[in-house]
């Protein structure tokens, strides 16, 4: 399966690091250069705005810092939302607020 991860700090990074090892191909974002150069070199693909990420993927997973910066990558400007085809989930495992949660949804 092709996913998208948007997050890749203590705890995505991990996470990130075994989707690699079984096998499924990974289209990454995140803020940090030298993280996103790991992860290439491990066999990631790079792309330049959550947006492009969803475009890419069938399925688009986030592990974000808060609520702010969720609603931000999903649904600001270059976001998951803009990128996204008919079909693609997005799955937050960020810890957010549930209202928040409600929010991205609707």
């Amino acid at each position: 399966m092709k996913i998208g991860f948007i997050g890749l700090g203590i705890t995505g990074k991990p996470m990130c690091k075994n989707l690699l090892k079984t096998g499924h191909e990974l289209v990454i974002y995140s803020r940090t250069p030298a993280t996103v150069e790991e992860f290439v070199a491990a066999g990631a693909k790079a792309a330049s705005s959550p947006r492009e990420v969803a475009a890419q993927v069938e399925l688009v997973i986030t592990m974000l810092p808060n609520s702010p910066e969720v609603k931000h990558v999903v649904l600001g400007p270059n976001g998951v939302i803009e990128g996204a085809r008919p079909g693609c989930i997005v799955a937050d495992m960020s810890s957010i607020a549930p209202l928040a949660s409600r929010e991205i949804a609707a």
